[in-house]
C-alpha cells in the first residue's frame, strides 16, 4: 500500500467506499505483482513500471480503467470504451459498492489478464492518422494554403491526430471553422494542441 493513496482516499467524498473496495480487490492480486502508484491523481497499479489499471471517479460513476482493455479478453461484454476516440483503454464502471463486491471475482480475473497481456509485451495496433476523418472545413483550408498544409504535415502524427479529432469534436460547422482559425498559428509555428 502506497501512503500517499492512503493520503488522496482518506480525503476522497464521492465514491469513498467504492474506491476503497477495487483498492483492497486490486491489492488481493498480490500473485500479480502490482505495485500501488498515485499517477494523475488516481491510484494507478503498475506492473514492472508499465501501467496496467487506475481506479477513477466521475459524477455518475466510479470505473476500473484497464490501459490496454481493448487486448483483454472479455467474456462478461462488461469492459466499455470511453469515448469513440478511446484506441487502447477500457473501463469497468459502478455505481454502488453492491456492484463492487459481486463482481469482485470477476474483477480479480480481469486484472489478472490485464497483468498477463502486459507480460506477454502485446501491443495495441493504434489507428494510423491518415485513418482519421479529416473535417471538411479543415481539408478545405489545406488545399487552399499550401504553406498551412506543409506545416500540419511537417508536425507528429500524434499533433496531426490531436487537431484532427479537436476539429471533428464540434457538431456545427461553424464551430469547427473557429478551431480551425485559432489553431492556424500555432500549427504554421509547429506547435502541438496541448503544448
Amino acid at each position: 500500500m502506497n501512503p500517499k493513496v492512503d493520503e488522496l482516499l482518506s480525503g476522497t467524498k464521492k465514491w469513498k467506499d467504492e474506491f476503497a473496495a477495487l483498492r483492497e480487490i486490486i491489492l488481493d492480486c498480490g500473485e500479480c505483482g502490482l505495485e500501488e502508484e498515485l499517477k494523475w491523481g488516481q491510484p494507478c497499479y503498475t506492473f514492472q513500471g508499465k501501467n496496467v489499471v487506475l481506479i477513477h471517479g466521475f459524477k455518475e460513476y466510479c470505473a476500473l480503467l484497464f490501459f490496454k482493455g481493448a487486448l483483454i479478453p472479455d467474456p462478461r461484454g462488461i469492459l466499455v470504451i470511453q469515448t469513440d476516440n478511446v484506441q487502447a483503454s477500457r473501463q469497468i464502471r459502478f455505481t454502488s459498492l453492491k456492484e463492487i463486491v459481486e463482481l469482485a471475482p470477476v474483477l480479480k480475473e480481469y486484472i489478472r489478464q490485464a497483468v498477463e497481456v502486459e507480460k506477454s509485451g502485446q501491443k495495441v495496433e493504434f489507428k494510423k492518422t491518415s485513418e482519421f476523418k479529416v473535417p471538411e472545413e479543415f481539408q478545405r483550408r489545406l488545399s487552399e494554403d499550401p504553406v498551412l498544409k506543409a506545416a500540419f504535415e511537417a508536425l507528429t502524427p500524434g499533433r496531426q491526430r490531436a487537431y484532427l479529432l479537436f476539429f471533428a469534436a464540434p457538431k456545427q460547422s461553424a464551430t469547427r471553422e473557429s478551431r480551425i482559425e485559432k489553431s492556424i498559428p500555432r500549427i504554421l509555428d509547429g506547435i502541438g494542441l496541448n503544448d
